[in-house]
């Protein structure tokens, strides 16, 4: 079992910054890769960028977002930049195999808002 707890979430002016953090407790967390995700009020659940050996991103938040991992302290980090109004979202962090990641992770977080105004 792995728990997934989100933090840093908030309200920050188009073109500003902001970043959220998730901390994982459980077993075999190195070998999970890590991932976020955004669900925007009446739109399905999107993946934003994951992390393992490698990165990736989503289109919309490539070259805009970072994300970072520290194993050692069992945390996930994404760093937002750039910010629009279409970021607005509640983040999820999750986990689960390299191979399903972007599409069935293991586990969630309860999710973190992040608001954007213009």
């Amino acid at each position: 079992q792995v728990n997934l707890v989100e933090s840093g979430g908030g309200l920050v002016q188009a073109g500003g910054s902001l970043s959220v953090s998730c901390a994982a407790s459980g077993r075999f967390l190195s070998s999970y890769a890590m991932a976020w995700f955004r669900q925007a009020p009446g739109k399905e659940r999107e993946f934003v960028a994951a992390a393992r050996v490698m990165t990736y991103y989503a289109d919309s938040v490539k070259g805009r977002f970072t994300i970072s991992r520290d194993n050692a302290k069992n945390s996930v980090y994404l760093q937002m930049n750039s910010l629009k109004p279409e970021d607005t979202a509640v983040y999820y962090c999750a986990a689960g195999p390299i191979t399903v990641i972007k599409t069935r992770p293991d586990y969630w977080g309860q999710g973190t808002q992040v608001t954007v105004s213009s």
